[in-house]
């Protein structure tokens, strides 16, 4: 085995927000240095890691100079230039996820129409090369309102989603390369997090439950397990596992689904890297998600991922009408709540929706854990000075 601690090795990772950051905590335990590339300097990894390099992840020369001064690349955001990484993988840099993923989960477009292409159950879409086109598909009805608008690039956090029902929606959508999904009734938003390494090793995190923000699209609440029936939660669990396999990918993978009224389950999209669903697993699990992607990419034996009690991760978000330099309000009252762990994500300023941070709550009963995480919810806020 390469010996990746107290040593030369280096880590590269594409990327200085938050997931970064968290990632960063488990390097750190393990002695592994870690070179950061990230255009923002003043990103929540700057000051924390060993090497930070301020350079746009969207420029092949910065992603490709970079990536020839590790020994192994990975990501903490899928918009990155694949180009760049495609040259250096060809050069002999070992690249997890492989760019070859990155090229299908970039696109929702091209992620839709692998999962079509391997009979990997999702909502009906259809896709469009702009705006007219799409105006034009309305007009020969070939879509009906109401359905759901993607863009097919640089979505995150809810950007890029919209619930179009009106002409008036339609037409106030943004001009660029989009899918539309037909509108579908649910019960749950479910996510399963799994991790493979090179061997094939292979390993899921219990299905886990999301809550969203009406308003925002963002994750409310993330909880763990799941409330719904095992034969759900396995049909769930084993569609995740497809998925990694039909991409043959190595690394962790964050499958989004849904569970529908009559209890099918379609797979609404994928992220290749650590993910919000996941962040209950740093006080919940045996394994963190953060740490079992350092196994995955290293090719490491993978983390034992069940639960050591329910977790429940509430998203903190810049409250609306705040922008400027940010204040944690009442963080000391939820402090003195058993089982309550803030993580605050590094960035000085907040705006309306902005994640800021998240908490976690543990307890044995998930129900007392959801009632806490609305305490938490309705006493903590995040606004400016």
């Amino acid at each position: 085995m390469k010996n990746y601690f107290s040593s030369n090795f280096k880590l590269g990772i594409l990327g200085g927000g938050q997931l970064g950051r968290m990632l960063l905590a488990e390097t750190q335990k393990l002695d592994i240095h870690t070179s950061i590339l990230e255009s923002n300097k003043n990103a929540p990894c700057a000051e924390i890691c060993n090497t930070f390099v301020v350079g746009n992840l969207l420029d092949f020369d910065a992603v490709y100079n970079f990536g020839k001064t590790v020994d192994l690349l990975t990501i903490e955001i899928e918009n990155v230039n694949l180009d760049a990484l495609d040259k250096l993988e060809s050069e002999g840099l070992t690249i997890f996820p492989k760019p070859k993923d990155l090229r299908i989960i970039q696109s929702k477009a091209v992620q839709k129409k692998f999962y079509k292409a391997h009979q990997i159950p999702t909502a009906e879409f259809s896709h469009y090369s702009n705006l007219s086109e799409l105006q034009q598909g309305y007009k020969n009805a070939s879509i009906e309102l109401p359905f759901v608008w993607k863009a097919a690039r640089f979505g995150y956090d809810g950007n890029g989603v919209k619930i179009v029902r009106t002409i008036e929606n339609l037409e106030n959508l943004p001009n660029v390369e989009c899918i539309t999904e037909k509108l579908i009734p649910f019960k749950n938003e479910l996510a399963v997090v799994v991790a493979r390494n090179a061997n094939g090793e292979v390993k899921t995190y219990p299905v886990v439950e999301m809550e969203f923000h009406p308003e925002a699209n963002q994750v409310e609440y993330v909880i763990c397990p799941a409330r719904i029936d095992v034969k759900v939660a396995e049909k769930a669990r084993k569609l995740a596992l497809k998925v990694v396999s039909d991409l043959d990918f190595v690394g962790l993978l964050a499958v989004e689904m849904f569970q529908t009224e009559d209890n099918k389950v379609l797979v609404n999209e994928v992220a290749p890297r650590p993910h919000n669903s996941g962040h209950y697993s740093i006080e919940a699990s045996y394994t963190n998600q953060f740490e079992q992607h350092l196994r995955s990419i290293l090719n490491l034996p993978l983390g034992n991922t069940d639960s050591k009690v329910a977790g429940i991760m509430v998203n903190l978000v810049g409250e609306e009408g705040f922008s400027g330099d940010v204040i944690y309000k009442n963080i000391e009252d939820i402090l003195k709540i058993d089982g309550v762990t803030p993580h605050i994500y590094g960035k000085k300023e907040t705006r309306p929706f902005r994640k800021m941070g998240h908490v976690t709550i543990v307890n044995k009963d998930i129900e007392v854990a959801r009632e806490i995480a609305q305490t938490v919810k309705e006493t903590i806020r995040v606004v400016s000075k």
